[in-house]
């Protein structure tokens, strides 16, 4: 086997664990017996065994070379001593081979167990690190192997010290290679943490102001206050977005001076524009743009007016369409119905002016919303109940009416939205002659 094939071996086995040391062994071990073998093998040819007769050429060339090494001297033995020296030197080796090949075949049986401890080892260590635990690397020794000198300064010795030093540059390589892919496992790994890290804070985030929005007038003003400060950092989320457009809402609600009012519903607005530009498939993001556009009915001319109807009728049946068991869309297309069935004759004829075909819904369009509301979550609201009590009014069916105000009544007044259903319920009940 070729000195590349084992480089290649050695920098494989490297990568499993720190018993791979054995592996290089029986590698480098191989090659030297591979070595010894072809030089025996050529000695062995060269010398006749006991009994064989010696060819006649060879004999008398044998002879010639015994009289010629007679007549050259000590110069030519010293030649022959300095290759005997060599030879030695290369026996010697080959025995220490053949001891550490004994040590290695004992130890082999037991390299798998090893190298499976190793790699389990390896996968806690990456598991810590995606869960933020930091370790420091274990300490790695670089394993050389040490030749003694056979020879003292033959150029056998030198020859061995060189082979050593070639092989254990091969071993710091190898070690390097895995060094190198460890630390490029650990940057895919921080790159992982990178990217979960962000979206747990998001998470985090969007829990709070969820809770926020579901609290006090003060924590609904907390809540606008902390989107609008991470806005820079998660201004291209869609959750985020529409959660501004909602926090836009709530405190356009709680605000009593008109100029804040008008521009917290202006730039909800532009917020709910970007959030259904970002994501058109978001159902939330249609349903919040949808209602901040009803929102700017208040302080738009009649054709804003009207043309903001539009845009709110269009997002709602997106909304629904993306999210079919939202109550909150059918209660809302509820009401747009119900207010465009009360239009007067004056605003539908402008609507069809400025538009070409005025907005078209019936009360009975109004009641089906409501009453949809009520099969997906049953005492959804008080102001539900209301509705579908002067749905029932309107078609004159003043039975069903009471029916929806008594439901209306039996709830708890908590939010301002219930305070405004009690006070429309208080201006209802008369005319239904309830008592």
């Amino acid at each position: 086997m070729d000195t590349e094939k084992y480089r290649n071996l050695v920098s494989r086995m490297a990568q499993s664990s720190d018993n791979k040391a054995l592996v290089l062994g029986v590698l480098a071990g191989a090659a030297g017996l591979s070595l010894g073998a072809v030089v025996f093998y050529n000695r062995r040819r060269a010398v006749p065994h006991r009994g064989q007769s010696m060819p006649s050429e060879l004999y008398h060339s044998s002879n010639d070379q015994r009289a010629a090494g007679a007549s050259i001297g000590p110069g030519r033995m010293s030649g022959q001593s300095e290759v005997l020296d060599r030879l030695g030197a290369l026996i010697q080796c080959v025995s220490e081979l053949k001891d550490e090949v004994r040590a290695l075949k004992s130890a082999i049986p037991k390299l798998h167990d090893h190298v499976r401890d190793e790699l389990r080892g390896r996968g806690s260590v990456a598991e810590g690190k995606v869960a933020r635990i930091r370790a420091g690397p274990p300490s790695r020794a670089v394993p050389t192997r040490k030749r003694r000198a056979a020879g003292g300064g033959s150029r056998a010795g030198r020859q061995s010290s060189e082979e050593g030093a070639e092989s254990e540059g091969g071993y710091i390589t190898a070690f390097t290679d895995t060094e190198d892919e460890e630390q490029s496992e650990d940057e895919d790994i921080e790159e992982e943490v990178t990217v979960v890290e962000p979206l747990d804070e998001l998470s985090t985030l969007l829990e709070r102001v969820d809770a926020l929005h579901s609290g006090t007038d003060g924590d609904k003003r907390e809540c606008l206050r902390i989107l609008l400060d991470k806005r820079q950092e998660f201004g291209q989320n869609t959750a985020f977005l529409w959660r501004l457009v909602r926090a836009y809402v709530d405190v356009h609600d709680i605000t009593t001076n008109l100029e804040q009012k008008k521009s917290h519903a202006e730039t909800g607005k532009k917020v709910g524009e970007e959030a259904v530009t970002l994501d058109p498939m978001c159902a939330d993001s249609h349903q919040w743009f949808a209602i901040i556009c009803g929102i700017m009915t208040e302080y738009e001319t009649v054709q804003n007016r009207i043309k903001n109807g539009y845009i709110f009728k269009d997002h709602l049946d997106k909304a629904i369409e993306l999210k079919p068991q939202d109550p909150l869309s059918y209660y809302l297309l509820g009401r747009w119905c119900y207010a465009v069935a009360q239009l007067s004759w004056i605003e539908r004829k402008i609507a069809a002016t400025l538009f070409g075909e005025p907005p078209s819904a019936t009360i009975q369009d109004a009641l089906k919303n409501f009453l949809k509301v009520e099969e997906i979550r049953p005492k959804y609201s008080k102001l539900n109940y209301v509705f579908l009590a002067k749905c029932y009014r309107d078609l004159g069916q003043k039975g069903q009416a009471r029916k929806m105000c008594d439901a209306a009544s039996s709830m708890e007044t908590v939010s301002k939205e219930d305070e405004e259903a009690q006070n429309e319920l208080d201006s209802l009940v008369p005319t239904l002659s309830v008592y």
